[in-house]
């Protein structure tokens, strides 16, 4: 058997929220085989594990049917939104979808989550994430830090209110940056901005 690698699988953001439709799921059983099994992960993802050789060919047919396919592991996860139940422009459908087109895939020294939530009801639970952005009816507030894991949940703090879009995009991969470039080996987020401050990080997005 030749060398096996490991592909994230998730549909495109839309109204309703992570929806597969069955030609879709059809095309990905198709591709894999029978046997193949594939792993819901909390980031919303599929994850599967294919053939290096037939990888690129997959991924070109799995992103032609509307799905988007990223690496898994130490990246960043595409991002986890809510349903956009306000409706695609209140809730910021478009913002949502540049925002993923920017952060997803991108190589971290740990896995790293960036959550989306398009109104203050926060489906999406973004203050439990990474890196969070919440929609304030015509700007965005945006949030370091959460975590999920372990008994004690601990969430996000705010480093910027007000955020207008132009400025939202710029301000997380200039976060994203930092932690790839000062994280110490496999240091989580969530401890790297305990490290660093959240006085430090709003330092270096002010300018964004």
């Amino acid at each position: 058997m030749g060398e096996i690698v490991k592909i994230a699988i998730s549909p495109a953001l839309q109204l309703g929220g992570s929806l597969f439709t069955s030609k879709q799921l059809g095309i990905i059983g198709d591709l894999l085989g029978p046997d193949a099994k594939l792993e819901m992960t909390p980031f919303k993802q599929l994850y599967a594990d294919v053939a290096v050789e037939k990888r690129d060919k997959i991924k070109a047919e799995l992103e032609q049917s509307g799905l988007e396919v990223n690496p898994a592991g130490f990246v960043t996860k595409s991002l986890i939104a809510c349903n956009f139940c306000k409706g695609a422009e209140e809730a910021g459908l478009a913002v949502a979808q540049t925002l993923n087109g920017a952060i997803a895939g991108i190589p971290t020294p740990m896995p790293l989550k960036i959550g989306y939530a398009g109104c203050a009801l926060g489906t999406s639970e973004p203050l439990i994430k990474d890196i969070s952005v919440i929609k304030m009816r015509d700007t965005f507030d945006l949030y370091v830090g959460g975590e999920s894991k372990g008994l004690k949940t601990t969430f996000a703090k705010k480093l910027h209110s007000g955020l207008k879009e132009e400025r939202l995009i710029p301000a997380v991969m200039a976060i994203i940056d930092f932690y790839k470039e000062h994280a110490k080996s496999k240091e989580k987020f969530s401890k790297f901005v305990d490290r660093v401050t959240l006085e430090q990080l709003q330092q270096i997005t002010a300018s964004t």
